[in-house]
């Protein structure tokens, strides 16, 4: 959690208990979660890793709205996820919640401008797309089209998307999987600096073990299970991490 808060003294975001979700296909059960528990402070950035199937990306996905738990129960700020109506997760997803994907989801025929204009139209305190952008190092590229930008100045983009409703929470899902390890670098910094900005909860989930560094804390997953939580001592800017 962020150095400055005591376990006592953080706000939880989050409070999750026996969290599951099964996935039946023609080929039986998948146990995707395995009764997971655990809390989030308001603020902390975690990092998630563990091989391909572990169960991050589900979790990441319930937390975060896009998907169901089969049972146990998970609150935000005493929000109900799992009992939630659709009606009810799309005002929170809207409200609440920044994505980061691997692939950057741009629309091609729109500017970089135009791309985070279309949050900003539909939040309800947003900053400006000149102002997202310019907090992600593109006030010089807020006119270009997504195939005038490299990878990364396009991930860029997709982060000052995420970030222009002023989200209480980050969610970024192989942020940097498509891009070398410059552009990776560029755009963790994007997610530190407005991560820091904003105040967001922020959690990556990433194959690259070397973004732990990162982070409050690091939660191992394997099996569908937190294996390991790791609480960093200090955290280490992306421009000195080891790639």
């Amino acid at each position: 959690m962020p150095a400055h808060l005591s376990s006592a003294e953080a706000a939880p975001a989050f409070d999750i208990h026996g969290l599951a979700k099964v996935y039946r296909t023609e080929a039986g059960e998948v146990h995707a979660l395995r009764g997971v528990d655990f809390h989030i402070a308001q603020g902390e950035t975690l990092v998630l890793i563990g091989p391909s199937g572990s169960g991050k990306s589900t979790l990441l996905n319930i937390l975060g709205g896009l998907d169901r738990a089969t049972s146990g129960s998970a609150r935000f700020h005493g929000f109900e996820l799992t009992a939630a109506t659709d009606v009810e997760l799309t005002r929170y997803r809207r409200a609440s919640v920044g994505f980061i994907f691997q692939f950057f989801n741009l629309v091609p025929s729109l500017t970089a401008r135009e791309n985070v204009a279309l949050i900003t139209e539909i939040a309800a305190d947003p900053m400006s797309p000149e102002e997202a952008l310019a907090r992600v190092g593109l006030d010089d590229r807020m006119d270009h089209f997504p195939a005038q930008l490299s990878g990364g100045q396009q991930q860029r983009v997709a982060v000052a998307r995420a970030i222009a409703k002023r989200p209480q929470l980050l969610f970024c899902d192989e942020p940097t999987g498509s891009l070398d390890s410059e552009s990776g670098v560029q755009v963790l910094e994007a997610i530190a600096e407005v991560t820091a900005a904003v105040g967001a909860t922020t959690m990556i989930v990433s194959h690259n073990t070397s973004i732990a560094a990162m982070a409050d804390r690091v939660v191992k997953f394997r099996d569908g299970q937190i294996a390991e939580t790791v609480v960093n001592a200090r955290k280490v800017a992306p421009r000195e991490m080891s790639w």
